[in-house]
């Protein structure tokens, strides 16, 4: 199968349940596109506490010890938070929205203009941050199969539908950020040809998790966490086991 074959159907469904969603939402009153996105808040809340708990995997307790990956994860959120914030990581996202906006949509005021960036960021976080883009990509490039984009696809596919009815043409925009993400994720997996350690991929999982809290909260207006900051926390957590694994 050639290597990137999963990204371009990911694409795909994004677009084509964003482009449904839109339609649906139209003949949606508010109350109920306000109800959806509640629903994929709690859904998004699910998923997240499905992944936070690999902090308790095997694999990662038995190779940096039982006491430290709850260390890792809080210096991945820390480390990961202050380089984000040094970075504006939240506002480069945001103003790449409202370009994209502009380009795509015209300028329709500042109401239609704050629905389609929150539907770009909240969607591209949701798209992209979960352990299947990470681990889908990378054996996508490896040759081994994009059976994990697949079933990541299809889930995106119907999450875009929900979302565009509550946040319109955004939705459809984040399918640029599948695109760049998970292709260079794929890229890597080629040029690597190996996988990361599984201690390495819990940890990554169980900070993923974590940071998709934090869009839950958004999505359920409990507060406007800014996600995009925390980002670098992926980096960071895999570093940290290797250096906890060297003192361990």
């Amino acid at each position: 199968m050639i290597p990137g074959i999963g990204t371009l159907v990911n694409v795909a469904t994004v677009l084509l349940g964003a482009a449904l969603g839109v339609l649906a939402g139209h003949r949606l009153p508010g109350r109920t596109r306000d109800v959806v996105t509640d629903a994929l808040g709690l859904v998004t809340l699910l998923i997240a506490a499905t992944s936070a708990v690999a902090v308790g995997a095997p694999a990662l307790t038995s190779y940096v010890g039982s006491s430290a990956p709850m260390l890792i994860v809080l210096g991945s959120m820390v480390i990961g938070g202050v380089a984000g914030s040094l970075l504006r990581l939240e506002a480069r996202v945001e103003g790449l929205g409202g370009w994209l906006q502009t380009m795509l949509a015209g300028d329709r005021g500042s109401v239609e203009r704050h629905r389609f960036i929150e539907g770009f960021v909240v969607s591209s976080l949701v798209f992209c941050m979960g352990p299947l883009t990470i681990l889908g990509s990378l054996n996508d490039g490896l040759g081994q199969g994009a059976d994990q984009l697949f079933l990541k696809s299809a889930l995106d596919g119907f999450a875009a539908i929900a979302f565009a009815a509550s946040f319109g043409w955004g939705v459809a925009a984040s399918a640029l950020t599948v695109l760049v993400v998970q292709g260079s994720l794929t890229v890597v997996g080629v040029l690597l040809g190996d996988v990361l350690p599984d201690a390495h991929v819990a940890a990554l999982t169980a900070t993923g998790g974590l940071l998709l809290v934090g869009v839950a909260l958004r999505l359920l207006r409990v507060r406007e966490i800014p996600v995009a900051d925390l980002l670098p926390a992926l980096v960071a957590a895999p570093i940290l086991v290797q250096l906890a694994a060297w003192i361990h």
